[in-house]
């Protein structure tokens, strides 16, 4: 009897199967970053007045996206851009734009700042959500008529942009789950330690608090675009796609989407190598 998920064994030929989300795997990480910003801008070029929620991690597309508008001159000025999270201090204000986790400084110093001044999205289309008044995302959203697009990463415990699964002890209906709106929220101890690969392993500088879109924004958008580019995202990509759809792997909501897909990496798509080394 295997003391491992059915669901680890499943080859990348067949992630998928059986579900409505499309997947593709497209080659290196650098591939999966490329067809990123090729997705969002087509879509800008297609629309230009498009609302988007967009993750900052995965990372590489920005630059690349600003490079792709500036020389093919697309005006993004009525694109507006939802950046789905940030971290916050421990009185839960968004980190200083200059500290190195922002993603707030992230997305100027990588997109805003990248892209010709006179094609970017303006200033009040460049939209986080705000930890003083989360409830006002759905005004926007509003206002603006919906989200055409959400797009996104899977993190090691499958949330979601910061839509992290329930501790042990709390009991969340998948009703309930799916309908969390924009709010702050204690990151967990999983998402705290994966993110510190980008710090050298140092747990306590990544923040404990965030703000985040909710479940609701992401699962109201018209179209729900998943992306992956770690090598960890193998088990988790089979979880999402073949283990159950419950609220301890919010990804896996993207399987109740009428319109969702997710592009990985070949490394991603292949099958887990369980070992110790």
């Amino acid at each position: 009897m295997s003391l491992l998920p059915d669901y680890l064994n499943i080859p990348p030929e067949r992630l998928g199967e059986g579900t409505p989300v499309r997947v593709a795997a497209v080659g290196d990480a650098a591939s999966v970053a490329l067809h990123f910003a090729e997705a969002l801008f087509q879509e800008m070029r297609e629309n230009p007045r498009s609302t988007v929620i967009v993750p900052v991690g995965p990372v590489d597309q920005f630059p690349m996206l600003a490079e792709r508008i500036s020389r093919e001159r697309l005006d993004c000025r009525e694109v507006m851009l939802i950046n789905m999270d940030e971290y916050l201090t421990d009185d839960d204000q968004w980190v200083d734009i200059g500290h190195p986790l922002s993603f707030r400084g992230y997305m100027n110093r990588k997109f805003y700042d990248l892209v010709d001044q006179g094609l970017a999205p303006l200033p009040e289309n460049r939209v986080f959500p705000d930890p003083a008044c989360p409830e006002r995302m759905g005004d926007v959203i509003d206002t603006r008529g919906g989200v055409d697009t959400c797009y996104g990463g899977i993190g090691i415990n499958g949330h979601v942009a910061f839509n992290e699964p329930p501790e042990p002890d709390e009991l969340v209906s998948n009703d309930e789950f799916g309908a969390l709106p924009t709010r702050i929220l204690s990151l967990t101890r999983e998402t705290k330690t994966i993110n510190s690969h980008t710090v050298g392993g140092e747990i306590s500088i990544i923040p404990d608090r965030a703000v985040t879109v909710g479940m609701k924004e992401i699962l109201g958008a018209g179209r729900l675009r998943l992306y992956c580019n770690r090598p960890w995202q193998s088990a988790v990509i089979r979880r999402v796609l073949h283990g159950p759809v419950s609220a301890t792997c919010p990804a896996s909501f993207l399987r109740t989407h009428a319109d969702a897909s997710v592009t990985i990496a070949d490394y991603v798509a292949q099958i887990p190598d369980i070992r110790l080394r």
